[in-house]
Protein backbone atom coordinates (compact mmCIF):
# COMPACT_ATOMS: atom_id res chain seq x y z
CA UNK A 1 0.00 0.00 0.00
CA UNK A 2 1.02 3.45 -0.27
CA UNK A 3 1.78 6.07 2.44
CA UNK A 4 -1.01 9.12 2.53
CA UNK A 5 0.33 12.29 0.80
CA UNK A 6 -0.17 15.49 2.41
CA UNK A 7 0.09 18.75 -0.09
CA UNK A 8 2.65 20.92 1.29
CA UNK A 9 3.37 25.11 0.25
CA UNK A 10 6.38 24.33 -2.33
CA UNK A 11 9.22 26.45 -1.50
CA UNK A 12 13.22 26.93 -2.22
CA UNK A 13 15.56 25.18 0.26
CA UNK A 14 18.98 23.95 -0.37
CA UNK A 15 20.71 21.05 1.35
CA UNK A 16 23.06 18.57 0.10
CA UNK A 17 26.35 16.53 1.58
CA UNK A 18 29.64 15.59 0.17
CA UNK A 19 30.70 11.85 0.43
CA UNK A 20 33.90 10.97 2.21
CA UNK A 21 37.15 11.94 0.03
CA UNK A 22 34.69 14.09 -2.80
CA UNK A 23 36.03 17.42 -4.33
CA UNK A 24 32.82 19.51 -2.72
CA UNK A 25 32.36 22.64 -3.82
CA UNK A 26 33.13 22.43 -7.61
CA UNK A 27 31.65 24.61 -9.45
CA UNK A 28 29.03 23.13 -12.25
CA UNK A 29 30.02 22.82 -15.70
CA UNK A 30 27.83 23.97 -18.72
CA UNK A 31 26.51 20.75 -19.32
CA UNK A 32 22.83 21.23 -18.48
CA UNK A 33 19.13 19.30 -18.35
CA UNK A 34 15.93 19.60 -17.13
CA UNK A 35 14.49 18.63 -14.17
CA UNK A 36 10.91 17.00 -13.84
CA UNK A 37 9.94 20.41 -12.34
CA UNK A 38 11.18 22.24 -14.83
CA UNK A 39 14.06 23.96 -13.27
CA UNK A 40 17.50 23.51 -15.12
CA UNK A 41 20.31 21.00 -13.08
CA UNK A 42 23.70 21.44 -14.30
CA UNK A 43 26.34 19.09 -13.85
CA UNK A 44 29.56 19.78 -11.73
CA UNK A 45 32.99 18.14 -11.96
CA UNK A 46 31.88 16.09 -8.74
CA UNK A 47 29.25 15.39 -6.16
CA UNK A 48 28.49 19.25 -4.10
CA UNK A 49 27.92 18.88 -0.06
CA UNK A 50 25.74 20.84 1.10
CA UNK A 51 24.41 20.90 4.62
CA UNK A 52 20.93 21.86 6.36
CA UNK A 53 20.42 23.42 9.41
CA UNK A 54 17.24 24.59 11.16
CA UNK A 55 16.24 27.65 13.38
CA UNK A 56 13.73 29.40 14.98
CA UNK A 57 12.36 31.15 11.63
CA UNK A 58 12.74 28.16 9.05
CA UNK A 59 15.64 26.11 7.66
CA UNK A 60 18.94 27.14 6.12
CA UNK A 61 21.70 25.23 3.59
CA UNK A 62 24.83 25.58 3.22
CA UNK A 63 27.90 24.30 1.12
CA UNK A 64 29.44 21.84 3.22
CA UNK A 65 33.40 22.97 1.57
CA UNK A 66 32.75 26.99 2.17
CA UNK A 67 29.78 27.21 4.37
CA UNK A 68 28.49 29.63 2.77
CA UNK A 69 24.13 29.95 2.15
CA UNK A 70 23.12 28.16 -0.87
CA UNK A 71 19.10 28.26 0.37
CA UNK A 72 17.08 29.43 2.98
CA UNK A 73 13.22 28.67 3.59
CA UNK A 74 10.66 29.85 6.33
CA UNK A 75 8.73 27.10 8.22
CA UNK A 76 6.98 28.21 11.20
CA UNK A 77 7.34 25.45 14.21
CA UNK A 78 9.97 23.01 15.77
CA UNK A 79 11.27 20.99 13.36
CA UNK A 80 13.36 18.15 12.69
CA UNK A 81 15.75 16.44 10.14
CA UNK A 82 16.68 13.24 9.39
CA UNK A 83 18.35 11.68 5.84
CA UNK A 84 16.57 9.60 3.91
CA UNK A 85 18.90 7.48 2.87
CA UNK A 86 19.73 8.32 -0.98
CA UNK A 87 22.10 11.03 -0.65
CA UNK A 88 19.75 13.79 -2.06
CA UNK A 89 16.58 14.08 0.19
CA UNK A 90 15.74 14.78 3.39
CA UNK A 91 12.69 14.68 5.85
CA UNK A 92 11.62 17.19 7.39
CA UNK A 93 9.50 15.96 10.31
CA UNK A 94 6.82 18.50 11.35
CA UNK A 95 4.31 16.31 13.43
CA UNK A 96 1.82 15.67 11.36
CA UNK A 97 4.03 14.55 8.08
CA UNK A 98 7.49 13.73 7.07
CA UNK A 99 8.00 15.98 4.59
CA UNK A 100 10.30 15.15 1.48
CA UNK A 101 13.03 18.05 0.84
CA UNK A 102 14.50 17.58 -2.32
CA UNK A 103 18.57 18.95 -1.63
CA UNK A 104 18.77 19.55 -5.24
CA UNK A 105 21.89 17.62 -5.38
CA UNK A 106 22.29 13.75 -6.62
CA UNK A 107 25.12 11.39 -8.72
CA UNK A 108 23.83 8.81 -11.30
CA UNK A 109 25.95 5.62 -11.99
CA UNK A 110 27.03 4.93 -15.39
CA UNK A 111 28.91 2.00 -15.03
CA UNK A 112 32.67 2.47 -13.72
CA UNK A 113 31.89 6.31 -13.38
CA UNK A 114 29.32 8.96 -12.39
CA UNK A 115 27.63 11.86 -13.18
CA UNK A 116 26.77 14.71 -10.45
CA UNK A 117 24.04 17.33 -11.06
CA UNK A 118 23.11 20.42 -9.04
CA UNK A 119 20.11 21.97 -9.05
CA UNK A 120 18.01 24.22 -7.09
CA UNK A 121 16.37 22.79 -3.63
CA UNK A 122 13.40 22.70 -3.03
CA UNK A 123 10.55 21.77 0.05
CA UNK A 124 8.35 19.00 -2.69
CA UNK A 125 4.85 19.15 -2.27
CA UNK A 126 4.82 15.68 -1.21
CA UNK A 127 5.12 14.16 2.19
CA UNK A 128 4.36 10.86 4.42
CA UNK A 129 1.33 11.82 6.56
CA UNK A 130 1.76 10.87 9.95
CA UNK A 131 0.37 11.07 13.88
CA UNK A 132 3.44 12.38 16.07
CA UNK A 133 5.90 12.22 13.25
CA UNK A 134 9.27 10.02 15.34
CA UNK A 135 12.54 8.60 14.45
CA UNK A 136 13.57 7.65 10.99
CA UNK A 137 16.07 5.02 10.59
CA UNK A 138 17.89 4.11 7.43
CA UNK A 139 19.70 0.90 7.35
CA UNK A 140 19.69 -1.88 4.37
CA UNK A 141 18.97 0.19 2.17
CA UNK A 142 15.29 0.98 3.31
CA UNK A 143 13.93 3.44 5.59
CA UNK A 144 11.44 3.59 8.10
CA UNK A 145 9.39 5.81 9.57
CA UNK A 146 7.48 5.30 12.92
CA UNK A 147 4.88 7.54 14.01
CA UNK A 148 4.63 7.97 17.66
CA UNK A 149 0.95 9.06 18.26
CA UNK A 150 0.03 5.58 16.31
CA UNK A 151 2.75 3.10 16.36
CA UNK A 152 2.64 3.17 12.22
CA UNK A 153 5.88 1.98 10.36
CA UNK A 154 6.33 2.58 6.60
CA UNK A 155 9.08 1.32 4.92
CA UNK A 156 10.35 2.25 1.83
CA UNK A 157 13.14 2.47 -0.90
CA UNK A 158 15.21 5.60 -0.90
CA UNK A 159 16.11 4.71 -4.28
CA UNK A 160 12.64 5.34 -5.63
CA UNK A 161 12.23 9.38 -3.67
CA UNK A 162 13.16 10.66 -7.16
CA UNK A 163 11.31 8.66 -9.64
CA UNK A 164 8.31 8.27 -7.53
CA UNK A 165 7.86 12.26 -6.48
CA UNK A 166 7.41 12.88 -10.38
CA UNK A 167 3.69 11.00 -10.51
CA UNK A 168 3.27 10.14 -6.46
CA UNK A 169 5.14 8.72 -3.44
CA UNK A 170 7.36 5.48 -2.94
CA UNK A 171 5.16 2.35 -2.43
CA UNK A 172 5.59 1.79 0.80
CA UNK A 173 5.22 -1.48 3.65
CA UNK A 174 3.54 -0.86 6.68
CA UNK A 175 3.70 -2.32 9.81
CA UNK A 176 1.12 -1.25 12.89
CA UNK A 177 2.80 -2.01 16.58
CA UNK A 178 -0.12 -3.69 18.92
CA UNK A 179 0.24 0.03 21.09
CA UNK A 180 1.21 3.56 20.28
CA UNK A 181 4.57 4.94 22.02
CA UNK A 182 7.47 6.80 21.36
CA UNK A 183 9.66 4.03 19.25
CA UNK A 184 11.84 3.07 16.76
CA UNK A 185 12.19 0.89 14.01
CA UNK A 186 14.73 -1.09 12.05
CA UNK A 187 14.76 -2.84 8.48
CA UNK A 188 17.32 -5.23 8.14
CA UNK A 189 18.88 -7.06 5.41
CA UNK A 190 16.89 -9.73 4.68
CA UNK A 191 13.63 -8.01 4.84
CA UNK A 192 12.34 -8.36 8.46
CA UNK A 193 12.18 -4.98 10.70
CA UNK A 194 12.97 -4.66 14.41
CA UNK A 195 10.53 -3.05 16.30
CA UNK A 196 10.13 -1.64 19.71
CA UNK A 197 7.55 -3.03 22.04
CA UNK A 198 5.50 -0.34 24.66
CA UNK A 199 2.44 1.68 25.09
CA UNK A 200 2.43 5.15 26.40
CA UNK A 201 2.96 4.21 30.09
CA UNK A 202 5.96 2.37 29.38
CA UNK A 203 8.63 1.05 26.58
CA UNK A 204 10.25 -2.79 27.42
CA UNK A 205 11.85 -4.29 24.49
CA UNK A 206 12.18 -5.31 20.81
CA UNK A 207 10.27 -7.40 18.45
CA UNK A 208 11.92 -9.36 15.34
CA UNK A 209 9.39 -9.44 12.72
CA UNK A 210 9.39 -11.32 9.51
CA UNK A 211 9.56 -10.24 6.06
CA UNK A 212 6.35 -9.02 4.93
CA UNK A 213 4.18 -11.48 3.05
CA UNK A 214 2.06 -9.68 0.83
CA UNK A 215 2.89 -5.75 -0.76
CA UNK A 216 0.69 -4.49 2.46
CA UNK A 217 3.16 -5.17 5.19
CA UNK A 218 0.65 -6.09 7.42
CA UNK A 219 1.26 -9.48 6.48
CA UNK A 220 4.46 -9.74 9.07
CA UNK A 221 5.00 -12.53 11.99
CA UNK A 222 6.24 -12.12 14.94
CA UNK A 223 9.96 -14.55 14.87
CA UNK A 224 11.13 -13.16 18.33
CA UNK A 225 10.70 -10.69 21.22
CA UNK A 226 12.89 -9.47 24.32
CA UNK A 227 11.41 -7.71 26.79
CA UNK A 228 14.82 -6.97 28.93
CA UNK A 229 15.24 -3.89 27.80
CA UNK A 230 13.20 -1.19 30.10
CA UNK A 231 13.03 2.61 29.31
CA UNK A 232 13.78 1.15 25.42
CA UNK A 233 14.98 4.48 23.13
CA UNK A 234 16.97 4.69 20.55
CA UNK A 235 19.01 2.77 17.76
CA UNK A 236 22.63 2.42 16.55
CA UNK A 237 24.11 0.01 14.08
CA UNK A 238 28.01 -1.63 14.87
CA UNK A 239 30.06 -3.05 12.29
CA UNK A 240 27.22 -3.50 9.70
CA UNK A 241 25.17 -6.31 11.31
CA UNK A 242 24.32 -5.20 15.29
CA UNK A 243 21.47 -3.76 15.89
CA UNK A 244 21.41 -1.99 19.61
CA UNK A 245 19.12 0.02 21.57
CA UNK A 246 19.53 1.97 24.65
CA UNK A 247 17.53 0.29 28.16
CA UNK A 248 17.77 2.29 31.23
CA UNK A 249 19.67 -0.77 33.07
CA UNK A 250 22.24 -1.34 29.48
CA UNK A 251 21.78 -2.49 26.00
CA UNK A 252 19.70 -4.43 23.92
CA UNK A 253 22.19 -5.83 21.15
CA UNK A 254 20.11 -7.97 17.96
CA UNK A 255 22.99 -9.91 15.95
CA UNK A 256 22.91 -13.05 14.20
CA UNK A 257 19.32 -14.28 14.64
CA UNK A 258 19.24 -13.53 19.03
CA UNK A 259 19.09 -11.07 21.21
CA UNK A 260 21.47 -10.45 23.94
CA UNK A 261 21.61 -7.67 26.85
CA UNK A 262 24.52 -6.04 27.88
CA UNK A 263 24.37 -4.88 31.50
CA UNK A 264 24.52 -2.12 33.53
CA UNK A 265 27.24 -1.53 36.02
CA UNK A 266 24.54 0.05 38.09
CA UNK A 267 21.14 -0.27 38.70
CA UNK A 268 19.92 2.75 36.59
CA UNK A 269 22.32 3.23 34.14
CA UNK A 270 20.49 4.46 30.91
CA UNK A 271 22.23 4.80 27.44
CA UNK A 272 19.65 6.24 25.17
CA UNK A 273 21.25 7.72 23.03
CA UNK A 274 23.86 5.93 20.39
CA UNK A 275 26.47 6.38 18.12
CA UNK A 276 27.42 3.49 15.68
CA UNK A 277 29.33 2.84 12.79
CA UNK A 278 30.36 0.05 9.66
CA UNK A 279 34.21 1.12 11.38
CA UNK A 280 34.29 -0.45 14.15
CA UNK A 281 32.07 -3.03 16.44
CA UNK A 282 31.70 -0.63 19.14
CA UNK A 283 28.90 1.53 19.91
CA UNK A 284 29.41 5.09 21.69
CA UNK A 285 26.64 5.79 24.27
CA UNK A 286 25.62 8.72 27.33
CA UNK A 287 25.42 7.01 30.62
CA UNK A 288 22.88 8.30 32.77
CA UNK A 289 22.84 7.13 36.43
CA UNK A 290 19.96 9.30 37.94
CA UNK A 291 16.37 8.15 37.69
CA UNK A 292 15.16 11.37 39.41
CA UNK A 293 16.95 13.60 37.62
CA UNK A 294 14.94 16.46 35.64
CA UNK A 295 18.08 17.09 33.29
CA UNK A 296 21.27 14.93 34.29
CA UNK A 297 24.50 16.10 32.85
CA UNK A 298 26.72 13.25 32.49
CA UNK A 299 30.50 13.70 32.39
CA UNK A 300 31.15 9.62 31.48
CA UNK A 301 30.16 8.06 28.16
CA UNK A 302 29.37 3.98 27.06
CA UNK A 303 31.47 1.83 25.06
CA UNK A 304 29.67 -1.43 23.84
CA UNK A 305 31.96 -3.73 22.18
CA UNK A 306 29.35 -5.87 20.23
CA UNK A 307 31.65 -8.14 19.12
CA UNK A 308 33.27 -9.46 22.74
CA UNK A 309 29.87 -8.54 24.70
CA UNK A 310 31.76 -5.73 27.22
CA UNK A 311 30.64 -2.52 28.49
CA UNK A 312 33.21 -0.21 29.14
CA UNK A 313 32.86 3.36 30.89
CA UNK A 314 34.65 6.19 29.98
CA UNK A 315 35.14 9.48 32.69
CA UNK A 316 35.58 12.76 29.86
CA UNK A 317 36.05 15.39 32.93
CA UNK A 318 33.36 17.87 31.32
CA UNK A 319 29.57 17.26 30.19
CA UNK A 320 27.63 17.16 27.13
CA UNK A 321 24.48 16.67 25.59
CA UNK A 322 22.41 13.80 23.28
CA UNK A 323 23.62 15.80 20.05
CA UNK A 324 27.06 15.81 21.27
CA UNK A 325 27.66 11.86 19.81
CA UNK A 326 29.34 11.21 16.74
CA UNK A 327 31.65 8.86 14.86
CA UNK A 328 35.29 9.46 12.66
CA UNK A 329 35.73 8.02 10.07
CA UNK A 330 37.88 5.10 11.10
CA UNK A 331 35.53 4.11 13.82
CA UNK A 332 36.98 6.69 15.94
CA UNK A 333 34.31 7.86 18.88
CA UNK A 334 33.62 12.06 19.15
CA UNK A 335 32.07 13.63 21.78
CA UNK A 336 31.63 17.73 22.14
CA UNK A 337 32.26 18.78 25.80
CA UNK A 338 30.77 21.54 27.45
CA UNK A 339 34.38 22.27 28.00
CA UNK A 340 34.34 23.58 24.00
CA UNK A 341 36.19 20.23 22.92
CA UNK A 342 35.98 17.77 20.29
CA UNK A 343 37.05 14.92 22.04
CA UNK A 344 38.18 11.92 20.49
CA UNK A 345 38.21 8.18 21.71
CA UNK A 346 40.02 5.09 20.93
CA UNK A 347 36.68 2.85 21.30
CA UNK A 348 38.41 -0.08 22.08
CA UNK A 349 40.60 0.94 24.65
CA UNK A 350 38.88 3.81 25.65
CA UNK A 351 42.16 6.45 25.17
CA UNK A 352 40.97 9.71 24.64
CA UNK A 353 43.38 10.61 21.84
CA UNK A 354 42.82 14.15 21.50
CA UNK A 355 40.83 17.56 22.36
CA UNK A 356 40.08 19.94 19.44
CA UNK A 357 39.13 23.27 20.62
CA UNK A 358 36.23 24.28 18.70
CA UNK A 359 33.46 26.45 20.90
CA UNK A 360 33.90 28.54 23.89
CA UNK A 361 32.93 26.62 26.82
CA UNK A 362 28.77 26.47 27.02
CA UNK A 363 25.68 25.09 29.31
CA UNK A 364 23.75 22.56 28.06
CA UNK A 365 19.98 24.45 28.12
CA UNK A 366 17.49 22.63 30.50
CA UNK A 367 14.87 22.26 27.43
CA UNK A 368 15.67 19.68 24.78
CA UNK A 369 14.59 21.71 21.92
CA UNK A 370 16.40 24.66 22.79
CA UNK A 371 19.68 25.19 20.37
CA UNK A 372 22.75 23.74 21.85
CA UNK A 373 26.40 23.46 19.91
CA UNK A 374 25.50 20.27 17.82
CA UNK A 375 28.14 17.96 16.53
CA UNK A 376 27.75 16.52 12.28
CA UNK A 377 30.15 14.24 11.03
CA UNK A 378 30.31 13.66 7.30
CA UNK A 379 33.23 11.88 5.80
CA UNK A 380 36.46 12.91 7.43
CA UNK A 381 34.98 16.48 8.52
CA UNK A 382 32.94 17.24 11.66
CA UNK A 383 30.32 19.82 11.45
CA UNK A 384 29.90 22.07 15.30
CA UNK A 385 27.09 24.49 15.56
CA UNK A 386 27.65 27.74 18.39
CA UNK A 387 24.39 29.38 18.86
CA UNK A 388 25.62 31.54 21.33
CA UNK A 389 27.70 33.55 18.21
CA UNK A 390 25.40 32.23 15.38
CA UNK A 391 28.77 30.59 13.89
CA UNK A 392 29.35 26.95 12.40
CA UNK A 393 32.84 25.44 12.75
CA UNK A 394 34.28 22.81 10.05
CA UNK A 395 37.08 20.33 11.87
CA UNK A 396 39.54 18.43 9.89
CA UNK A 397 39.01 15.16 11.94
CA UNK A 398 42.69 14.11 10.27
CA UNK A 399 44.22 17.15 10.86
CA UNK A 400 42.71 17.75 14.33
CA UNK A 401 41.79 21.19 13.80
CA UNK A 402 39.39 23.79 12.81
CA UNK A 403 39.61 24.83 9.60
CA UNK A 404 37.20 26.61 8.83
CA UNK A 405 34.33 28.46 10.43
CA UNK A 406 31.32 30.68 8.93
CA UNK A 407 28.83 33.09 10.72
CA UNK A 408 25.02 32.65 10.25
CA UNK A 409 21.67 34.73 10.33
CA UNK A 410 20.73 32.97 13.12
CA UNK A 411 21.17 30.24 15.93
CA UNK A 412 21.32 27.07 14.49
CA UNK A 413 19.48 24.26 16.07
CA UNK A 414 19.09 20.88 14.24
CA UNK A 415 22.17 20.08 11.75
CA UNK A 416 22.37 17.09 9.29
CA UNK A 417 23.54 17.10 5.94
CA UNK A 418 23.61 14.30 2.68
CA UNK A 419 25.95 13.13 0.21
CA UNK A 420 24.90 14.03 -3.44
Amino acid sequence: MFPAVLAVSAALLAACGSPPGAAPGHAPTTNSRATSEGSEAKESQAPVPRLVLTHDAGITVLDAKTLGPVGEVPLEGFNRLSQAGDGRHVLVSTGDSFRIFDVGVWTEAHGDHGHSYVTAPRLTDRAFGANKAGHVVTQAEKTALFNDGSGKVDVFDPAALTGALKTGPPATSTYTTPEAHHGVAVPLADGQLLVTLGNEERRNGLALLSAPSNDGGQGRRELLRNEDCPGVHGEAVAGGDAVVVGCEDGMLVYQDGAFAKLASPDMYGRMGNQAGTPASPVILGDYKVDRDADLERPTRISLVNTDTGTLQLVDLGTRYSFRSLGRGPAGEALVLGTDGALHVIDPTTGEVTAAISVVAPWVEPEAWQDPRPTLFVQGSTAYVTEPATSTIHAVDLTEGKVVRSAALERAANELTGVTG
